[in-house]
């Protein structure tokens, strides 16, 4: 079938812009809008039907090509407009009203790339299939991709930015169904490391463990299991300075509630969630939170990230290094200790789930290896051990032995109970 034929069968089914018309031999000569492509495939009909009026007299042709074709109407003598399109319910007739709507929807938020993309209602949707159907088109463009070109074309000389379409700063989406315009805008990534100086806080928020997060007496209707966090205490300045609804946490794993973050510090990244401020000044953010949560935690080496490194923070093997206060039951000599310390380096621990973490884990036997181990103090009370291990292995349990989980341990080796009291969080190297 020509594309004249086709395009005849096309009008047959109702009243159709230029765009729609075009689109339907979207892929068919490049260089050409859909907008160019109707219009003239539109006059081509026209001329088609005014040699036919001219030769026969017969004006069927031209009448049918009448209620959505100013050149058939001219040739007939007929006065008026374009019938609405069937297919777009005369959305084109809009698109610039859509752009203006996603420009006041951005605001005054500041970002470098964007990008558009459509919803479109199901009516329209069905109404593309119907015609594809119906008249077997076969080089046409997605309703969806033609909208998402145009209105983008319509919004870059309002913003002045440039189209991305991997990782614009905002997706402005034209949800045509909800006559609505919706902004997604990418989070801003601040990566840097973070000590603790305190046992009473954890890494990430907690809902209360009664309410669940609601409010209640408990949690004295904060909904929060702990006052603060190390995620809290760091989220307020980034609030602040980046202007976003709200923050999430990533760390490179986490220590215990009661453990310090020493030494180096631990690795972390910062997510601003829709930010309204992307260029912010970073040794100023550090000051900030540093004098903001002084004494209780303190960051360090900020910078801004792309997203994909979450990924590599999550997915590090990171070793670590712990400094551990250990108490035991009855009196062992330093001698004895360092001897059995000393049988522990270079061994592979099999270490079943916890029991203290068993609620939130699954119950494995996982197997890490203890790196270097070393008596650092030992007094009557305590001893100070330090241990460089693989990330995961759970130090208090290598140490207490977990009632015969974690196999060899510090406890099962000296034949004597022992317990960490006190445990510091010296280094995580990733």
């Amino acid at each position: 079938m020509s594309i004249l034929e086709t395009a005849k069968k096309i009008i047959s089914e109702g009243p159709i812009c230029d765009n729609c018309m075009g689109r339907q031999f979207a892929k068919l000569s490049t260089g050409l809008s859909n907008l160019e492509r109707g219009s003239a495939i539109k006059l081509s009909l026209a001329m088609e039907g005014d040699m036919i009026y001219k030769e026969s007299g017969d004006d069927t042709v031209l009448k049918e090509l009448s209620t959505c074709n100013p050149y058939a109407r001219k040739t007939l003598g007929i006065e008026g407009e374009d019938k609405k399109c069937w297919v777009c319910l005369g959305l084109y007739e809009t698109l610039d009203q859509w752009a203006k709507r996603a420009v006041e929807a951005i605001g005054d938020r500041e970002y470098s790339t964007l990008l558009v993309g459509t919803k479109i209602s199901g009516l329209l949707s069905e109404n593309e299939e119907i015609l594809w159907s119906e008249c077997g088109i076969a080089h046409a463009e997605q309703f969806k991709t033609e909208l998402n070109r145009e209105v983008g074309k319509l919004i870059a000389p309002l913003t002045g930015k440039e189209v991305d379409f991997d990782r614009p700063d905002i997706l402005v989406t034209l949800d045509i169904a909800e006559n609505d315009i919706k902004l997604q805008v990418r989070s801003l990534y601040i990566q840097g490391r973070y000590k603790k100086f305190v046992r009473t806080i954890p890494q990430t928020r907690w809902p209360c463990r009664s309410c669940r997060g609601k409010g209640c007496e408990k949690c004295e209707f904060t909904g929060k299991q702990y006052p603060e966090s190390v995620d809290e205490l760091i989220r307020e300045e980034v609030v602040k300075a980046t202007n976003a609804t709200d923050t999430k946490f990533h760390g490179a794993g986490r220590e215990d509630i009661d453990a310090l973050m020493l030494g180096t510090g631990r690795p972390f990244v910062v997510e601003a969630l829709s930010p309204t401020i992307r260029s912010i000044d970073l040794e100023t953010l550090e000051k900030k939170i540093n004098e903001h949560a002084a004494g209780k935690v303190e960051v360090e080496g900020l910078k801004i990230v792309e997203k994909d490194v979450i990924e590599h923070l999550k997915a590090s093997k990171a070793d670590k290094v712990y400094n551990l206060k250990v108490t035991f039951k009855e009196p062992v000599s330093k001698e004895r200790l360092i001897s059995v310390i000393d049988s522990l380096v270079g061994a592979e621990i099999a270490q079943r789930t916890p029991q203290r973490v068993a609620h939130r884990r699954g119950d494995l036997v996982r197997k890490r290896r203890v790196h270097g181990m070393q008596l650092l103090e030992k007094t009557e009370e305590y001893a100070i051990i330090q241990v460089h291990c693989d990330g995961g292995l759970y130090v208090k349990e290598l140490t207490s032995g977990d009632e015969g989980r974690t196999e060899p341990s510090l406890t099962g080796l000296l034949e004597i109970e022992a317990t960490v009291t006190e445990l510091d969080v010296i280094s995580v190297d990733i």
